[in-house]
């Protein structure tokens, strides 16, 4: 009998363990079925409980709202700097292309005016040359015209030399006709032993 006493007193004796307070985890909660055994009855609402609401959102979400608010800031931050981005580079695109455009109007100015001034250039070159062939042109009528007029001036120099070679000749041959008739008469008078009627000059008796 006194072994079977024992067992009972020491049963009495053995502490209880508490009752399970905690809600389970909410991992272990899955899809299958509690048995009634398993079934615990809800906590009573504990008004001097001390969890915050930042802690019950922090347990529900994993995220305090201070870390919340931190993420939406960072991620407000990062969507402005990409919006700074996004019009750094519209506007370097925008000065990009203005200045691909202005340097296409400056040359297409620039080769506006060597067109014009190439234009120049030939106009100047064709009225020199113009000029030059006229000048040419006057200097080979002057030369003609030279080597006319001094023939024209030899010519003429030419027919005032038979001219002149025609009348000295007339004056010999008037001369030589005079010379003949003067001895002539004096070779009459000789002859006859007659005076001549007209006196010279140096025989006059001055």
């Amino acid at each position: 009998m006194e072994g079977t006493t024992i067992p009972q007193m020491e049963e009495t004796t053995k502490p209880v363990p508490p009752p399970i307070s905690q809600e389970p985890p909410l991992a272990s909660v899955g899809p299958t079925m509690a048995t009634p055994n398993d079934v615990v009855a809800p906590k009573p609402h504990d008004t001097t409980s001390t969890t915050t609401p930042h802690e019950a959102t922090k347990v529900f979400t994993g995220v305090t709202p201070q870390e919340a608010d931190f993420s939406s800031q960072k991620s407000s931050k990062g969507s402005l700097d990409r919006d700074v981005a996004l019009s750094q580079l519209e506007n370097e695109k925008r000065s990009s292309f203005v200045k691909a455009w202005e340097e296409s109007e400056k040359s297409k100015v620039d080769n506006k005016a060597q067109k014009k001034l190439s234009k120049v250039a030939t106009w100047e070159r064709t009225q020199n040359s113009k000029l030059e062939a006229k000048l040419k042109k006057l200097e080979d009528e002057l030369e003609h015209k030279k080597a006319e007029y001094a023939e024209k001036i030899k010519n003429e120099v030419a027919l005032i030399h038979k001219e002149a070679d025609e009348k000295r000749a007339m004056v010999d041959a008037r001369q030589g006709q005079e010379i003949l008739k003067a001895e002539e008469t004096a070779a009459k008078y000789r002859a006859t032993g007659q005076t001549p009627k007209k006196q010279l000059l140096g025989f006059c008796g001055c």
